[in-house]
């Protein structure tokens, strides 16, 4: 705790050597020392004449909690011309209407024309306002603020620069923000490519460069550039093919070109790239934002602070591998191409996988040991977790045999026709089934996902972008080395990817124009993140697996604790496992109670009473904190229910649409009760835990569903498929068809061709 004027504030441990530029995105969080340039077009309205106050303040709220947080924060802000320009146009205006009226003895006043105001009077206008705003807002956060305006000689006058650079620094000391514009009331109009000419000189004619050169002379950790675009693109924003750059690095200016300079200001993006290498090259890290966006702005400078994908943030250092982005259009191209393959080489290529899993057995259980080994040194995951992440020879001979069940139903998964409809004479229409695209899979400690699920997508012609957990590293290593091994045999190797770089799960989830479906697998807690984080791209998956089992009063005494001890005890780590015993009022103190408590007791599962079962018991277990909780382990909650319909009505208030089971001989109960379970899953008198992609034949699956729409449930190679349209005509127009045309609609079902028998 550091203090100034006897008031506390907190501060980080953030100091880092200067002299070297973040290498990614996910040191920026280390920033200590920020200067954040605030462009025109961020400060001005949009009719350049004021200043927008709801982004100034948002950006101070930022800038603030950044502060707050014992980080060194400076702001190099334009708007004082824009603020001057409404101050003076008032002020002409007012002067005017007063003149005329007085001239014309009317009220009524005849249009004005408002003079061309000169930049730098307006400045001068402006320049107090511009600081008394920024000072009652940083006011608002127990911030002061102090103003500083500089001018090229500042910089090039050595002892005007020590001056300067001592007064930053001072007011750095003592906890205040200070606020930097070039004093455009006495600067020069700007002298054209005159600036930036090598590492030691750079000119400050515009807020670009000063803010450039502010940050290397302060040794500044990161320089964070608000202007009116998303950040630097491969061409003018706007134009058809223009991409934004992720990362830029030098030497890569070739590849670009820079379209007009901003709306407002002197700068445009060319100025701002000099800006930003030059102070890349004094060891200071820039990321070039959108500070105008709605949606983005209230929180821009935060997210760039904590690394996530915002902007173009510039590094010296090239990554080893492609960037996500390029993964994904490999992956794209790819999984083309694996469409396009025959539904036999399709299987080969699964086939193949499969004879690796197990003839590579030993190099793959090598790999695993280290990931286990690791995470048991780290101590960082809990033992069903590390249950998750353990490979063994059983496991892998399972792999394999799913795999081949995949490679064997998959023979007409892709272009298979399912509907044939003849419009007219002449005229035929087909639904056929298609690969979705692009998937996205996010796992979590569990490396036998890796084949399972690139099976699926090699099966249904998808392209696939994995993104595994860091504990299972090793082992997603090897296993992706081998698909991308039998890949090979068909030449589409690049249809699978692995994701090795440093993406945040958050930001793998805004690729929307490069991934169809995003696939979460693991906890309930990573299924919501990627639900939240989402951006325009569907998820499919079920954030919980709250199963019931519900026993009714004419359950067989033989089936009842065979069926729960599966459905609990056999994985309790699974999303398919028991959470919630119901039990029917009836059968409470009778020996089949009796026996179901035993056994649960025996298999030492903790017991949470519900609040209706505890009602009962004049002892009974721990209360249940709510009858909405997965549990994951040797746990459950029972509760009491006086009717199959309130055990129906209880699992659609509490459960998840996972899964839910009914135990009883009676076969009209039975019936109702798997009527109406609105759930993905609802068996009668077998253990929850068949809900899965393998015990169902499918070979395997990418993961359960409880969506209402396209797949549900264990979700295997139909999951992974859409439908798309074919229409074979013979120079038919719809004109033909209206009232007085000479064609006449059919729509009669044809017969689909016939499926492949094996």
């Amino acid at each position: 705790v550091r203090y100034w004027s006897n008031i506390p504030f907190i501060t980080m441990p953030l100091s880092r050597a200067h002299g070297k530029s973040f290498a990614h995105r996910s040191e920026l969080k280390h920033a200590k020392r920020i200067v954040v340039k605030l462009g025109s077009a961020v400060v001005t309205r949009g009719d350049e004449c004021g200043l927008a106050l709801g982004r100034l303040a948002s950006i101070v709220e930022q800038v603030s909690m950044l502060q707050n947080q014992g980080r060194e924060m400076m702001i190099v802000t334009s708007g004082a011309v824009a603020f001057g320009k409404q101050r003076l146009r008032h002020e002409i205006l007012l002067s005017q209407s007063v003149r005329q009226a007085l001239h014309s003895g009317q009220s009524q006043l005849k249009d004005m024309a408002i003079p061309v105001l000169e930049a730098r009077a307006c400045a001068a206008a402006g320049q107090s306002g511009l600081m008394a705003l920024y000072e009652a807002m940083f006011t608002q956060y127990s911030i002061c603020a102090a103003q500083i305006l500089v001018t090229n000689l500042d910089f090039h006058d050595e002892q005007k620069r020590r001056n300067l650079n001592g007064t930053l620094h001072e007011l750095l000391r003592m906890n205040i923000v200070p606020i930097i514009n070039t004093n455009d009331a006495v600067v020069p109009p700007p002298e054209p490519n005159s600036d930036l000419q090598g590492v030691n000189v750079i000119s400050v004619k515009d807020n670009d460069s000063l803010a450039a050169r502010l940050a290397v002379e302060m040794k500044t950790d990161l320089l964070i550039v608000l202007s009116d675009v998303e950040g630097l693109f491969d061409s003018p924003p706007g134009s058809d093919d223009a991409k934004l750059i992720d990362i830029f690095y030098p030497g890569d200016q070739q590849s670009v070109t820079f379209g007009t300079k901003s709306r407002v200001g002197m700068g445009g993006m060319e100025a701002k790239v000099k800006a930003a290498l030059w102070a890349l090259q004094g060891g200071t890290s820039v990321v070039i934002a959108n500070g105008t966006h709605p949606k983005i702005s209230g929180h821009v400078i935060t997210d760039i602070v904590e690394g996530k994908k915002v902007g173009t943030f510039f590094s010296e250092v090239k990554p080893a591998g492609p960037t996500v982005e390029q993964q994904a259009e490999m992956a794209r191209a790819g999984g083309r191409t694996l469409a396009a393959l025959q539904p036999e080489q399709r299987a080969e290529i699964i086939y193949r996988l499969a004879d690796l899993l197990t003839d590579q057995r030993e190099d793959i259980l090598l790999a695993n040991k280290k990931d286990l080994q690791e995470a048991e040194n780290k101590g960082r995951l809990a033992l069903p977790l590390l249950k998750r992440l353990s490979l063994s020879t059983s496991k892998l001979n399972s792999l394999a045999i799913g795999l081949r069940q995949i490679a064997a139903s998959s023979q007409d998964s892709v272009g298979r026709v399912i509907r044939r409809t003849r419009i007219a004479k002449d005229l035929d229409l087909e639904q056929v089934t298609v690969p979705i695209g692009v998937l996205l899979v996010i796992f979590e400690s569990r490396p036998d996902c890796l084949p399972q699920v690139s099976a699926l997508a090699i099966a249904s012609g998808n392209g696939l972008l994995l993104k595994g957990g860091k504990e299972a590293a090793h082992s997603n290593q090897i296993l992706h080395h081998l698909t991308q091994e039998a890949l090979s045999i068909h030449g589409v190797r690049d249809a699978v990817q692995l994701v090795n770089t440093r993406e945040e799960v958050e930001d793998l989830c805004r690729l929307d124009k490069l991934i169809d479906l995003i696939i979460p697998r693991g906890s309930s807690q990573l299924v919501r993140n990627i639900q939240k984080a989402a951006k325009g791209i569907p998820v499919m998956g079920h954030s919980e697996g709250i199963c019931h089992v519900y026993v009714d009063t004419d359950a067989s005494v033989e089936k009842v604790t065979r069926i729960i001890r599966d459905s609990k005890c056999e994985y309790p780590a699974a999303c398919n496992a028991l959470e919630t015993l119901l039990i029917h009022r009836d059968l409470l103190r009778t020996p089949l109670f009796d026996q179901i408590i035993d056994m649960l007791r025996v298999e030492q599962v903790k017991i949470h009473a519900g609040p209706k079962f505890a009602s009962y018991l004049t002892f009974s277990p721990s209360e249940v904190k709510s009858l909405r909780t997965e549990y994951g382990d040797l746990e459950c909650c029972i509760e009491v229910v006086d009717s199959v319909q309130e055990a129906v009505e209880h699992i659609h208030k509490y459960g998840s649409s996972h899964t839910d089971v009914i135990i009883t001989e009676n076969e009209k109960t039975a019936e109702f009760f798997l009527q109406h379970v609105d759930s993905a899953c609802v068996f009668w008198n077998a253990s929850t835990r068949f809900s899965d992609g393998y015990r169902f034949g499918l070979g395997a699956e990418v993961g359960i569903s409880t969506s209402r729409i396209h797949a549900r449930g264990p979700v295997g190679i139909e999951g992974l498929l859409t439908t798309k349209w074919l229409l074979r005509g013979d120079n038919h127009i719809v004109s033909d068809f209206s009232e007085h045309g000479s064609m006449k609609y059919l729509h009669e079902s044809l017969p689909l061709p016939q499926r492949n028998a094996s």
